[in-house]
């Protein structure tokens, strides 16, 4: 098959299976995985709003949310330039270039990329790994995605907290074992957790992620959606998941 756009050595093009959406990936550096995926459904989009999605990798959540939603825009911002340019390169091969805009942009200085309260949602998958040691000289590509060595989880809030507009929405993936540093860290920046849903690998087992609304300057009362279980028993998805994939 021939692309319009370059596809590099060690690339590969992979089907999102909505509207014929495809996106590139390096093995060598990182792909999405299905927390990317299952945010992109979680995340609630009205007509017409303005959409930021921070740490944006492959770019992989605007591609999705812009077959899935009627926002009018969506922004993303990655610090690691060929990432990037990659993420740039899947927009273009999708046409989407008038709907989704890449930056290279280190979300720590946000307020030199946006103006504030320029966005009615924040999305945003961040690095879940907050642990030290011989990491912190570690600065490979899926080092920078997975820990948080080039940005926190204060920054991801506080970055969210400057782009919301009063009511705006912030979505976000994380692991359940940094809830509570998560919820204090929203309500340090009056971001107001509304949404709770814990992530299951099967029925039986302990969550693996959670996913986390958060709405700017809301009013204190947060609801536990059933829990997203991803497998049925033979390994097989489960009808839920097949829907967030497929549909």
């Amino acid at each position: 098959m021939e692309y319009s756009v370059e596809i590099k050595e060690y690339e590969r093009v992979d089907d999102l299976h909505r509207n014929g959406y495809m996106i590139i990936q390096d093995p060598k550096r990182f792909c999405f995985g299905i927390d990317a995926v299952i945010l992109s459904d979680f995340a609630k989009v009205k007509k017409g709003d303005r959409v930021i999605d921070l740490c944006t990798g492959t770019g992989i959540i605007p591609i999705l949310m812009e077959a899935k939603t009627k926002a009018s825009s969506f922004n993303a911002v990655e610090i690691q330039p060929e990432s990037a340019e990659m993420a740039e390169r899947s927009v273009r091969l999708n046409g989407l270039q008038d709907k989704i805009t890449i930056n290279v942009g280190d979300i720590k200085n946000i307020d030199e990329l946006y103006k504030p309260s320029s966005f009615e949602v924040v999305t945003v998958n961040p690095p879940y790994m907050n642990e030290g040691g011989g990491l912190q000289n570690d600065f490979s590509p899926k080092t920078i995605a997975r820990h948080e060595v080039l940005c926190t989880l204060e920054d991801v809030v506080y970055a969210s907290a400057r782009l919301l507009v009063t009511q705006g929405r912030l979505y976000m993936v994380h692991r359940p074992h940094r809830l509570a540093d998560i919820i204090v860290t929203l309500r340090k920046y009056k971001l107001e957790p509304k949404t709770l849903r814990f992530v299951h690998s099967y029925y039986d087992r302990e969550p693996t992620m959670v996913l986390i609304e958060a709405v700017k300057n809301g009013r204190p009362m947060t609801k536990v959606m059933a829990p997203l279980i991803v497998y049925n028993k033979d390994g097989s998805y489960t009808e839920e998941i097949h829907r967030i994939y497929y549909e």
